[in-house]
C-alpha cells in the first residue's frame, strides 16, 4: 500500500482536489519535463531525427507495460475519439447487425458508432443502467449472434460502476463480435491486462489517470488488427525499410501504422514518459488499492449521509459517484470550488476522483463542505 504522495505533486495544502477523472494534476517531474522540453525546443539545432523517433518509441513502450502489451501493439494518437475512429474504420458491420454500448456512455466512444450504424443500416443496442450498478449481466445479455461490435468502457465515467471486461471478451469471442474498449477512465489506476481481456482495440487518453498532458492518447491493436487502414497517411506510419527513392508505399507492419501525424511531439512526449515512469514505479495494482482505501472511506461517509452510490463489489476502486437524496443542486459545484474543494457533476451524481495526493484531511474537508451546502 502506498503512502500519500502529495510531496510529488504541486497541490497546496488548502486545495482538496478530487477531480482526477476530469484532469489529473501534474507530478512535479512531469512539469519539469515539460519546462525542459520547451527550453530544448528553443535551440532547434540541438534536436536530431533519432531523438524524435526515440521519443515515440519510448512512450509507446511505457504505455504497453501498463496494460501488459508489447510496444508493437501501440499507436500514438491525439485523443480517444481518434483511436475509436481507427477501430470503426477497420471493423465490419452489416445491415441488421448491432453495436452494443452503455446508457449515457462517454461521447468519444459513442458518436462514431451511431454514424457507422446509420450508414450500415445496423442497430445501436443500448444497455440500460442496472439498479445495483452491475453492468455486466445486461451487457452479456445484449451481445448476441447478431452483434458485430461491443464498444464499451472499463467502468462508467459518471460513477465508476464496473464492467467485467474478461467475461465480456469471452462472450464477444463466442459470437464473433469485435470488442473495442475505451480505457480512459481505467488505464493507469486500474489493473488492465489485454492478454486476458483480448480486445480488438483499446483506446485511452493520457490526461486523466496517466497523469499526462492533454492532446495525447494511445491505441492498442490486437495482432490480427495491425494490418488495417490508418486515418492518415504520412511518413511516420510508412515502413522506411521499404523506401524506394523519396517514398515508401508500404505501411508499417505494427500498430504504429495508426500513429497520428506529428507523433513525435517534443513537449508532450517527455512529459508523458515522466508520468508513466512514475506510475510503473508505484505499480498500477498498488495505485488501485491505495485509491480504493480513499474511495471506501468516501463511500462510508456518503452512506452515513444517505447518499446513494454503486456498491463496493460493482464499482472501480479509484473513483466513485455519490448521489444526495435531493440530487445535485444548482450552484453546488461552484460553491465547493470557491471553498477550494473540487469535484465534478456527472449526470445525477457528484463524481469524486482522488489520486495519491489526497489524504484523510482532504476527505474531511470534502464532507465538511457537503454538510455546509447540502441538506441532511
Amino acid at each position: 500500500m502506498l503512502e500519500c504522495q502529495r510531496h510529488l505533486f504541486d497541490v497546496p495544502r488548502e486545495i482538496a482536489y478530487f477531480n482526477c477523472a476530469s484532469f489529473s494534476p501534474f507530478l512535479r517531474t512531469v512539469a519539469e519535463a515539460g519546462h525542459g522540453a520547451v527550453d530544448r525546443r528553443v535551440h532547434t539545432w540541438d534536436i536530431n531525427s533519432t531523438e524524435l523517433a526515440d521519443g515515440a518509441d519510448r512512450v509507446r513502450a511505457l504505455f504497453a507495460r501498463l496494460i501488459n502489451a508489447e510496444a508493437d501493439a501501440i499507436a500514438v494518437t491525439p485523443a480517444t475519439s481518434y483511436g475509436v475512429a481507427v477501430a470503426a474504420a477497420n471493423l465490419d458491420l452489416a445491415v441488421g447487425q448491432n453495436i452494443v454500448v452503455l446508457q449515457d456512455q462517454f461521447p468519444s466512444n459513442y458518436y462514431i458508432w451511431v454514424e457507422k450504424a446509420a450508414r450500415a443500416g445496423a442497430e445501436m443496442r443500448v444497455v440500460p443502467r442496472a439498479e445495483n450498478g452491475d453492468w455486466t449481466p445486461g451487457v452479456l445479455d445484449a451481445i448476441g449472434e447478431d452483434t458485430a461490435i461491443a464498444a464499451l468502457p472499463g467502468c462508467h465515467w459518471m460513477d465508476g460502476s464496473l464492467l467485467d471486461l474478461e467475461a465480456i471478451g469471452i462472450r464477444c469471442r463466442e459470437v464473433g463480435a469485435a470488442f473495442v474498449i475505451d480505457a480512459t477512465q481505467s488505464a493507469g489506476a486500474k489493473r488492465l491486462d489485454v492478454k486476458s481481456i483480448q480486445p480488438d482495440f483499446l483506446a485511452c487518453s493520457a490526461y486523466k489517470w496517466l497523469l499526462s498532458p492533454y492532446t495525447l492518447a494511445f491505441l492498442y491493436a490486437a495482432p490480427h488488427c495491425r494490418g488495417g487502414q490508418p486515418l492518415e497517411l504520412h511518413g511516420g506510419n510508412h515502413d522506411p525499410s521499404q523506401q524506394h527513392g523519396a517514398y515508401s508505399m508500404a505501411l508499417r507492419k505494427t500498430a504504429a501504422r495508426y500513429d497520428m501525424g506529428e507523433r513525435t511531439n517534443l513537449t508532450l512526449l517527455p512529459m508523458a514518459c515522466a508520468a508513466m515512469e512514475q506510475l510503473l514505479d508505484w505499480g498500477v495494482g498498488e495505485i488501485e488499492e491505495s485509491l480504493g482505501l480513499l474511495t471506501d472511506r468516501i463511500a462510508d461517509e456518503a452512506t452515513r449521509r444517505g447518499y446513494a452510490h454503486p456498491p463496493r463489489e460493482h464499482r472501480a476502486r479509484h473513483f466513485i459517484g455519490v448521489t444526495p437524496p435531493g440530487g445535485v443542486p444548482d450552484g453546488l459545484i461552484a460553491a465547493l470550488a470557491a471553498d477550494n474543494v473540487f469535484v465534478a457533476p456527472r449526470g445525477p451524481s457528484i463524481r469524486i476522483s482522488p489520486h495519491l495526493h489526497n489524504d484523510e484531511a482532504d476527505i474531511e474537508r470534502l464532507f465538511a463542505a457537503f454538510d455546509q451546502y447540502l441538506p441532511r
